[in-house]
């Protein structure tokens, strides 16, 4: 490894891009709503939805700044929290890592000035549109570049085995999801629930630290591949029951899934998560344990359907996973407050 130069540590970072005291109350409001939801207080439903990645900061405003229009209209059934993905997991490695790598996903990677662009496109989102936004906890460390701006933190389904992910999860005090593995083996995703809501002493950030627990980590089904490669549902009705008996058998705080309906339950097919959440929501109707248990979605939408290659400039148009366009992620937002 080659030492480039030492970054500045999340302090330094936070006093040089600092957040107003009223930006803080709104991420601290938000962050309280967002934990009813999971505790059962609110009825309230959530949706976590937005570009598979950030990649650029003018376009996923723009995106942003739609659902906001939305999220007014809807606000009495949906909690809206916008995915701002900084951070992509590759499969192989290769490829675009996410803005937090390639500011410019045309020019070659820059850490410093990631790490700034990606707290800037997340106080713009908070000024702009008064939305705290998830993001993926892909680093551990990086955590804390963002720790006063987000309101929502997934572990992604390569990640949820990893035990800094789990120990940092326990820290937090905003909701964590953690994702099922890619292998679909349920009872990893729900160690990784059990070790973030537990009590850890732990090295972070060359830091002695200790941690609470997180009560409100939960679980999030986004499907699996199986042993030939082929992509897996597990959002059907069966696989719902069966979560909720896990949980019942488990003894957790707040048992809770947040359903991903793009990924290995569409089998990347983007169109596919309409279809999806109106099957989840049938579901629901069904059965009062599983709607008890459901309490949100993780949709991936911007502003044109579909992907593009890196250089091909459409606006609001994914450069990785294919994305539900705007048109039809509104007529989704009300049908699915419609159908509550």
């Amino acid at each position: 490894m080659l030492f480039e130069r030492q970054l500045p540590i999340p302090q330094e970072v936070k006093e040089r891009y600092p957040i107003s005291y009223e930006q803080s109350e709104i991420v601290a409001s938000r962050a309280t709503e967002l934990k009813h939801i999971f505790d059962g207080t609110s009825d309230k439903f959530l949706l976590v939805i937005g570009p598979c990645s950030a990649d650029n900061e003018d376009s996923v405003i723009d995106y942003i700044s739609r659902l906001r229009t939305v999220q007014d209209k809807v606000a009495d059934k949906i909690f809206i929290v916008p995915r701002i993905y900084t951070n992509k997991p590759r499969t192989t490695g290769d490829g675009y890592k996410g803005m937090l790598h390639q500011p410019n996903p045309s020019e070659k990677p820059d850490m410093y000035r990631g790490i700034v662009t990606i707290r800037e496109l997340h106080m713009r989102a908070l000024r702009e549109t008064g939305f705290s936004c998830a993001d993926e906890m892909l680093y551990p460390e990086n955590y804390q570049y963002l720790s006063d701006v987000l309101g929502y933190v997934a572990v992604g389904a390569r990640s949820v085995e990893n035990q800094q992910h789990r120990l940092v999860s326990s820290g937090l005090d905003i909701p964590v999801g953690m994702k099922n593995p890619t292998s679909g083996d349920i009872s990893v995703m729900m160690n990784s629930i059990t070790a973030a809501q537990h009590r850890h002493t732990f090295i972070y950030r060359n830091w002695e630290v200790h941690s609470d627990g997180n009560p409100y980590a939960h679980a999030i089904l986004r499907g699996y591949v199986n042993r030939h490669g082929q992509s897996m549902p597990n959002y059907h009705y069966e696989d719902l029951v069966h979560l909720a008996q896990t949980y019942a058998e488990s003894g957790l705080a707040n048992p809770a899934v947040v359903v991903d309906t793009n990924h290995a339950n569409s089998g990347k097919k983007y169109l596919e998560q309409i279809r999806i959440a109106k099957e989840v929501l049938h579901s629901c109707r069904h059965d009062a344990d599983v709607k008890r248990l459901v309490r949100g979605f993780m949709i991936e939408s911007y502003i044109e359907d579909g992907a593009q290659k890196i250089g091909e400039c459409v606006w609001g148009k994914s450069i990785t996973d294919p994305c539900l366009g705007w048109e039809k992620t509104e007529r989704l937002i009300y049908d699915i407050a419609d159908l509550l």
